[in-house]
């Protein structure tokens, strides 16, 4: 299945995917793309739905992020061996791991609008983990069983917030907008191997990344269990996982964002993402 939520910033409502590409309000039938729903048992109850009998949504509504009421948004970083090299960093021996804040979340679509002073800002294309299950100290053989499915973020970075202002990374992560997840979340069972996806991003039309996820160095059964080890991962907690090679800071000479820019990226199976790059301004 492939769930969306549609409708005005912090107004969506639930929705489904059709097979001609349609969405069809979900509304009537669970409140939000959130919490219990991502059940194995939820989401047994949205596939017994017979999607003819739903309303079709018309128009081209925004598509907001794709899941709920997010809790915790980890991110795993370096998890790709040449993207570490680009980076001029040592491979990690065990996943790094930071935090992104819940009010970074955006839209697969909304704008990305640069913070006050940014002049380092950056594109990261990710496949991102929704935990269905609660997980504490699960095993990498049960880890997938406690996965709901999964979606594209764009882990946006303001580098010189991240990297040249001391302390933690999540500095330069969490800025408003640096956290678009969607355009839907595709349940697992859509995914025949996600080991296997390609992955890409474009800027102004221009490649600019291009990976898999076949060359993580940390599986996404080894992220979701490795969390678990240190804390509890609860229905509707986002995990991304790392990008491939690609991003402007490990160009020569690096490259980064202005406004007017727009990214475009897409992983296998998961969709497409679109964001224009805005001025700042508060939001």
């Amino acid at each position: 299945m492939k769930l969306v939520r549609f409708g005005k910033p912090g107004k969506e409502k639930p929705g489904i995917i059709d097979a001609d590409g349609k969405i069809r309000d979900l509304s009537g039938l669970v409140p939000d793309i959130a919490g219990d729903v991502l059940s194995p048992k939820g989401l047994a109850k949205i596939a017994r739905i017979k999607l003819d009998k739903l309303p079709v949504v018309g128009g081209r509504p925004r598509l907001g992020p794709c899941v709920g009421q997010v809790g915790n948004f980890i991110a795993v970083g370096l998890n790709y061996a040449d993207h570490a090299k680009e980076s001029n960093l040592p491979v990690p021996q065990e996943p790094i791991l930071f935090n992104k804040a819940v009010s970074c979340i955006a839209g697969a679509n909304d704008e990305v609008i640069l913070p006050k002073g940014s002049e380092k800002t950056d594109w990261e294309v990710e496949i991102a983990i929704v935990i269905g299950t609660r997980a504490s100290y699960v095993s990498e053989r049960d880890a997938l069983s406690h996965v709901a499915g999964y979606c594209i973020c764009n882990d946006v970075s303001e580098r010189a917030y991240q990297i040249e202002r001391g302390g933690q990374w999540m500095k330069g992560k969490g800025c408003p907008t640096f956290g678009p997840l969607g355009p839907w979340l595709v349940t697992k069972d859509e995914i025949k191997d996600v080991q296997k996806l390609a992955m890409w991003l474009d800027v102004n039309g221009e490649r600019m990344q291009t990976g898999n996820t076949a060359t993580m160095i940390f599986s996404i059964r080894t992220i979701v269990s490795y969390i678990s080890q240190f804390m509890v991962l609860n229905p509707g907690d986002v995990i991304t996982t790392g990008t491939p090679p690609g991003v402007g800071m490990g160009m020569k000479p690096p490259r980064f964002l202005k406004p007017g820019d727009i990214m475009r990226l897409g992983i296998e199976g998961l969709g497409e993402q679109k964001q224009n790059v805005s001025a700042h301004r508060l939001v």
